[in-house]
């Protein structure tokens, strides 16, 4: 039987492939050519991330396809429901980035307090002449211990973030859909942990009383955006932004004008409403931190990514 990994998978995961008896094709076949290869070479698995789309013409027209499988977090790119009524398995994998995906947020919200990624681009060019000027420039920057992160939407991902930041001495208060944990263990590198108290909140409580706001909750079905002028306005002014989550979670519109009227402090952006064509405003804007979607983009996560969907695979149509 043959695998097409048409956006990739780590070498751990097509060795693992391998190992179970599976041809695996890492080619990357073209969006518009897709089912023809499918049927053509009789593809029994389809293994995306977020580049190829599997919507109902793939769906409807590959009958030898039972598996789609999705190396990562959120599906919208896949027809999951409609392709499951069809009698065909999707998957992902959603606890193997969590932590790549936290530390990554982590590194921005301590970036963003402490100017680094600006005071490291101006650095080189300016450094030499305008020493001084840089220094008092940059030397505004806040410390994590004492502040309040709200997080939104209490996952895997969430709940890796909060590990961190309380680790970090900051107060995390959580919203989620469903019940929050009263307690959040804190392990060290030596398996030692310790459990520290969570605060939950509505959502309305959490945006408003935090200093730094991360997101982590999938694109809506209706297409809303979660975080939009109104949300906006009741946060706290100089709030911290970041979304490591979904593009169009937040009005990108809406974050531009907290930006310019400073509602906003910085915001961090990893995800983009028009991937993978984001707009130039918002990449240009000095008081925004851009990633090009990185957050599960580690050596360790695509390890465990890899071997997670080959059992995955495995399990269905071995």
């Amino acid at each position: 039987m043959k695998v097409l990994a048409n956006d990739g998978i780590s070498p751990s995961g097509a060795e693992k492939l391998k190992e179970f008896g599976y041809e695996v094709i890492l080619d990357t076949i073209p969006q518009d050519e897709l089912v023809q290869y499918i049927n053509d070479n009789s593809i029994s698995a389809l293994l995306v991330r977020s580049a190829t789309k599997v919507r109902t013409d793939i769906i409807d027209n590959c009958p030898n396809l039972k598996f789609i499988g999705r190396g990562g977090v959120g599906m919208d790119n896949i027809d999951v429901e409609y392709a499951r009524s069809k009698g065909k398995t999707v998957n992902n994998t959603p606890a193997a980035s969590s932590q790549s995906v936290a530390e990554l947020v982590l590194a921005q919200m301590l970036s963003a307090s402490r100017f680094t990624h600006w005071s490291n681009q101006e650095m080189p060019e300016k450094g030499a002449s305008d020493f001084k000027v840089l220094k008092k420039k940059y030397a505004k920057g806040v410390e994590l211990r004492g502040k309040t992160l709200g997080i939104v939407g209490f996952g895997r991902i969430g709940q890796s973030l909060a590990q961190y930041a309380l680790g970090c001495g900051m107060k995390v208060i959580a919203h989620d859909r469903n019940p929050i944990p009263v307690t959040m263990p804190i392990t060290f590198y030596n398996g030692q942990s310790i459990d520290v108290e969570l605060q939950e909140g509505s959502f309305d409580e959490v945006i408003k009383k935090s200093d730094y706001i991360s997101l982590h909750i999938p694109k809506q079905e209706n297409g809303e955006a979660v975080i939009g002028k109104a949300e906006i306005e009741k946060m706290k002014d100089g709030v911290r932004l970041f979304n490591a989550a979904r593009g169009g979670v937040i009005d990108e519109d809406a974050l531009l004008e907290g930006i310019e009227n400073g509602k906003i402090n910085f915001c961090m952006l990893d995800v983009y409403e028009n991937e993978p064509n984001p707009r130039k405003d918002l990449l240009n804007n000095e008081r925004i931190i851009t990633t090009p979607h990185i957050g599960a983009a580690t050596l360790e996560a695509q390890e465990r990514i890899g071997i997670e969907m080959a059992e995955l695979v495995h399990a269905c149509i071995g």
